[in-house]
């Protein structure tokens, strides 16, 4: 006899079908995994044991063979443990076939026989979704997967024996609700932050339209300070984005107790990250920090000091918004529509005021900046150099405009820009960043005055055509700050102002 359970593969945030097949044959009483299991998968066979043993069910002596179908695909993790267990309490007949089959099951067995946690659970909910079919997943998960929709059956025990009374009708088990992290009040503020006003506006601007912004300094200017707060005037992920970031967020095990949050991702990587912990890859290829930040903001501090090869990996990414992870065996695509935030100071020492000269000169800052490629440059919408804070500035009392004030002004310019993209019948579009192309020209086409501006500034600037389309993108948002229907020609110079390098830059080029 051979029974069959439906679990996945997981693929990037893609759960590919699997169809785990178990079959009781006459023969050496011997329990085989085939199917290109990885060491975890391979060592199921001991953990099913032990925990079928632990509610006081024995393995038939008899040879049991587990194929994972189809056997080209790598099999990797440990929430293969209960759908192979399933289909052993399906093929003793203990469970019947025809309840296994409307189900895609997923947890890690322990060895007294409870179901454990494990990553991924949201993505497969909603691949059981689409194959209209229910889901079995850890009871710790089960907030989790009550998200893939209220039409979809939902069982979330937690042992074993639970789910074998819950078939038998001695017990049911209630379908979970989903569930919303409790988000804490903000810490921080921009109403902390004393002067840097032209660095507060350049950070609106970058959150109304989701732009790359690279802030230049010396060091105590408050460029960590400045980025800390970004995430206080950014507004709330919808529904939809809610679920594209907790499907990675899920992936990479870093949803707590199942929980989604609203509040967008702020990773922060050191700079001494490898280029697998940015990127993604590795044994599993697992997603890295540019996808765990897709809908949010990847803030690196210290930019030079990243490795060359790190920093040329955020290019592509950058622009086409997600990420392809190629390895021999397997490609793996993550979703990376992220807002860069980079911060880095004038030279390698930091001297940069009156009194306080490099002693190294011009080559200090030479050397320093070309750690930082052109290409990448080019594609920070925003730069800007942030002065020295001096103690005089301190002495004074703080702004009276607080996040809450920006955060309502981002808020307004983002619904005017998805309205705009919902008229044209691109909702999947959401913030001026996204825009390229034909679309472009079509909604951010300044008055005549700025589009004669911009031509004079295109020559005179050398901008490349990466560079005028980033500096139409940005006056488009200043528009919508505005709640003007086109870009003016004081949009346009205030865009140009942003794509000027700072000083140091153009001596040091």
């Amino acid at each position: 006899m051979t029974s069959h359970v439906a679990t996945v593969a997981f693929r990037g945030i893609d759960a590919m079908p699997v169809d785990v097949q178990v079959q009781l044959s006459a023969g050496n009483v011997v329990f085989n995994v085939v199917g290109l299991p990885d060491k975890a998968v391979g060592e199921s066979r001991e953990r099913v044991r032990a925990a079928l043993y632990a509610v006081g069910l024995a393995l038939p002596a008899r040879r049991l063979t587990v194929n994972l179908s189809p056997a080209d695909l790598p099999k990797e993790g440990s929430h293969y443990d209960l759908p192979i267990a399933l289909g052993v309490l399906s093929a003793m007949g203990i469970v019947p076939p025809d309840f296994v089959q409307r189900y895609v099951a997923l947890g890690e067995l322990s060895l007294d026989g409870s179901i454990t946690a494990v990553a991924g659970v949201l993505p497969a909910a909603m691949a059981a979704n689409c194959r209209d079919l229910g889901l079995i997943c850890p009871r710790a998960c089960g907030a989790e997967a009550a998200w893939a929709g209220e039409d979809v059956d939902i069982l979330a025990p937690g042992t074993i024996v639970q789910l074998i009374n819950h078939v038998k009708g001695s017990q049911v088990l209630s379908r979970p609700k989903p569930a919303i992290a409790e988000e804490a009040p903000q810490a921080l503020d921009f109403k902390d932050v004393k002067g840097q006003e032209a660095a507060k506006r350049a950070l609106e601007v970058a959150a109304a339209g989701g732009h790359h912004l690279l802030m230049i300094g010396p060091p105590g200017a408050g460029k960590s300070m400045l980025a800390q707060r970004l995430p206080s005037i950014l507004p709330p992920m919808d529904a939809r984005e809610m679920l594209e970031a907790s499907m990675i967020a899920s992936l990479a095990g870093e949803l707590g107790e199942g929980r989604l949050s609203r509040r967008r991702p702020f990773r922060a990587p050191h700079h001494s990250a490898s280029q697998p912990a940015l990127v993604g890859g590795g044994l599993k290829a697992k997603p890295g920090e540019m996808a765990l930040a897709h809908h949010g903001v990847l803030f690196l501090d210290e930019l030079p000091e990243f490795q060359p090869r790190v920093l040329e990996s955020l290019r592509q990414p950058l622009e086409s918004g997600e990420i392809l992870v190629a390895r021999a065996n397997y490609h793996v695509t993550y979703p990376a529509r992220f807002q860069m935030i980079a911060a880095m100071n004038m030279c390698k020492c930091g001297n940069s005021e009156a009194g306080q000269a490099c002693a190294r000169g011009p080559r200090c800052a030479s050397d320093y900046q070309a750690r930082i490629s052109g290409p990448l440059l080019d594609r920070m919408d925003i730069q800007i150099e942030l002065p020295a804070v001096r103690a005089c500035d301190l002495t004074l009392p703080p702004p009276k405009e607080a996040s809450a004030d920006i955060a309502a002004r981002v808020f307004a310019a983002r619904m005017r820009q998805r309205a705009r993209f919902e008229s044209l019948g691109l909702a999947q579009f959401r913030t001026n960043a996204e825009a390229d192309g034909g679309l472009l020209e079509e909604i951010a086409r300044p008055d005549e005055a700025g589009l004669r501006l911009l031509r004079e500034a295109a020559d005179a600037m050398a901008l490349s055509a990466r560079g005028y389309h980033r500096v139409l993108r940005v006056a488009r948002t200043l528009a919508d700050l505005d709640g003007r229907e086109k870009p003016s020609r004081l949009h346009i110079a205030e865009a140009l102002s942003y794509r000027q390098r700072p000083g140091f830059l153009r001596q040091a080029a």
